[in-house]
């Protein structure tokens, strides 16, 4: 049952993702408004009930695989469950560990996967996929160095005191437009500043060549394999075989 709500192109299940979809943006959201509310008994209560619920969602998706184990141990799992566990733990660790919250940021990847097995549902998002999941890369990584950036200089950098602040201060990096307003103290501080101008200038590029070079619809070629054609293409241009591209009413 569980693989049908995670694997099946059913309506039900269809729904079942949708509702996952729902629950990475709400438990994403809580992590930006925390940033800005006084460490309290409700806000640590919310974080022990948003840590309960994504749990069982974990456990439910590692259920759903056909191997539990070893997908337990994928990064990207493996990162989801210390998030899980920061949010769990939040009433001990007071703070202490916030940096582990970050990688709460990580379910968005989560997300992304989600969107684009329901590609069928989104019309937009299949007619232009890969600048869709370009620019999705691209504000996964705005929203992950801004937690970084936020966990690692809250303390005791006085210009930087929530989500805001850190995000103001990832964007300018990133464009490289440096105001100078505001700096990123110490030398992990410098360092984070280096590796979010060098990966950012990567990710717009990536999403500049997606936006601006002719548009083909991904198909795979049944002989070869070639996998982007013409939209109106009817041979392969790489090994000539006929093929049937389906339109957008799926005929």
């Amino acid at each position: 049952m569980l693989r049908r709500l995670y694997r099946a192109e059913v309506p039900e299940a269809r729904r079942f993702r949708y509702a996952l979809l729902g629950l990475d943006l709400l438990s994403i959201g809580w992590i930006v408004t925390a940033s800005f509310l006084p460490l309290s008994t409700p806000v640590l209560a919310v974080d022990v009930g948003l840590g309960l619920v994504l749990l069982a969602e974990f456990a439910a998706r590692i259920g759903a695989s056909a191997r539990p184990w070893r997908a337990m141990v994928q990064p990207l799992e493996l990162a989801d469950l210390l998030g899980i566990l920061s949010l769990l733990l939040a009433p001990l660790l007071h703070g202490a560990l916030g940096f582990l919250r970050v990688l709460r940021t990580l379910r968005l990847l989560h997300s992304v996967r989600l969107i684009a097995s329901l590609r069928s549902d989104l019309p937009f998002f299949r007619q232009n996929e890969e600048a869709a999941l370009a620019a999705a890369q691209l504000g996964v990584f705005i929203f992950v160095m801004t937690g970084v950036v936020f966990e690692t200089q809250h303390r005791g950098n006085p210009h930087i005191t929530n989500y805001s602040d850190a995000l103001y201060f990832t964007v300018t990096a990133l464009t490289t437009t440096g105001f100078g307003d505001i700096t990123l103290q110490g030398p992990v501080g410098r360092l984070l500043s280096v590796v979010i101008m060098l990966a950012g200038v990567t990710l717009f590029l990536r999403l500049a060549q997606t936006l601006f070079r002719p548009n083909k619809v991904r198909f795979s070629c049944p002989d070869c394999g070639l996998q982007r054609h013409e939209p109106d293409a009817v041979h392969c241009k790489a090994c000539g075989i006929l093929l049937n591209i389906p339109d957008e009413g799926g005929g």
